[in-house]
């Protein structure tokens, strides 16, 4: 039966996020990193968010919140609206995202401008930005 991976791909969650999540393979784009952090909410894979966070924010990272904000939301999808570098040959990349979710009988929309940076061959979130 087939399982689509939420990131909206419209491949099997298992060839997709899922290879991600199960540490199988990493990411090779900040593309693929933010997708498979927004599936690893709709999964809740709170291990791998906190895993993909950039290792100096981790500190600062409320699990219980996350939880919280992925078990009460119903994920409706999530739109890729521009990406800037964040390619395999790069240190850095941006990625504008949104991501649609009912919550308290309400549907709402998290628009987020999302720094990711390399580190050791990896990709990680460092933190949202304010769009210019």
């Amino acid at each position: 039966m087939p399982d689509p991976c939420p990131c909206g791909s419209k491949r099997d969650y298992d060839a997709c996020c899922g290879g991600f999540h199960s540490g199988v393979s990493v990411p090779e784009t900040a593309e693929e990193l933010m997708r498979s952090r927004y599936s690893a909410y709709v999964r809740q894979a709170m291990d791998y968010i906190e895993e993909t966070l950039w290792p100096a924010k981790r500190r600062h990272f409320d699990r219980q919140a996350a939880e919280r904000w992925a078990s009460e939301s119903a994920w409706v999808g999530l739109s890729v609206l521009k990406t800037e570098a964040g390619g395999k040959d790069d240190a850095r990349g941006t990625v504008l995202f949104m991501a649609r979710f009912f919550s308290g009988g309400d549907m709402h929309e998290h628009r987020e401008l999302s720094l990711f940076r390399k580190k050791g061959g990896r990709w990680y979130y460092v933190e949202g930005l304010p769009e210019s």
